[in-house]
């Protein structure tokens, strides 16, 4: 199996995140255990492709397209992919949550997304969950979403809270969500939370299935 070695100098025109390092091999459990076999999957806020290629190789059965409004980060992924990118990577998409026009129209078996709800705009959040009921279209397609949230029924810790207002510091419109405002807005495009799972640093992982 392909991986990225952290200790290793990202590729000419590539981006590294310290943070994939240390959460790669946790969300790859995750994924292992609840991600068909087989089938199509897009991640949605790819960043700089580090997280794509390590689990496109660790799961050669799906057809892993990555995607991100960023042309920066389009070129990283590209850079990641010349790499160590394995051969069921696709060429990563200019899809931006906030624009339909940019949206794909093909159905897949899976959505993923990491790190991008408390880093854009409660819209961003809207728009990829519609993203989800337009190509979630079979029973059991599954939405998965990995970053810090608020809770009403856990109390936030300490970190999380001061990770909330460094962000609003930069952009009011960020900030940690509610967990279940994003549950209510994937009910009405038929997607169920079915699991909730613990992640380093208090972050969780949220996954969602098509049920109707």
């Amino acid at each position: 199996m392909q991986t990225i070695d952290p200790v290793t100098p990202p590729p000419t025109g590539g981006l590294a995140s310290p943070a994939v390092a240390r959460n790669t091999g946790p969300i790859l459990d995750v994924l292992r255990a609840h991600l068909p076999a087989r089938g199509r999957l897009l991640e949605v806020a790819a960043g700089s492709g580090e997280h794509a290629v390590a689990f496109a190789a660790a799961l050669p059965g799906l057809d892993w397209t990555p995607s991100d409004p960023s042309a920066e980060a389009r070129a990283s992924i590209a850079a990641w992919a010349r790499a160590v990118g394995p051969s069921n990577l696709r060429p990563p998409l200019a899809l931006d949550v906030m624009d339909e026009a940019t949206w794909p129209i093909d159905a897949v078996e899976a959505l993923v997304c990491i790190n991008m709800i408390h880093i854009s705009p409660w819209g961003a959040t809207e728009g990829l969950i519609r993203l989800a009921g337009r190509v979630l279209v079979r029973p059991g397609g599954l939405l998965v979403l990995y970053g810090p949230y608020r809770e009403a029924d856990r109390p936030l810790a300490a970190s999380n809270e001061a990770f909330d207002q460094s962000l609003k510091s930069r952009d009011p419109a960020w900030g940690l969500r509610d967990r279940d405002a994003v549950v209510a807005a994937a009910k009405v495009e038929g997607l169920a939370l079915t699991a909730r799972r613990e992640m380093p640093a208090n972050n969780i992982m949220l996954l969602f299935r098509r049920v109707s």
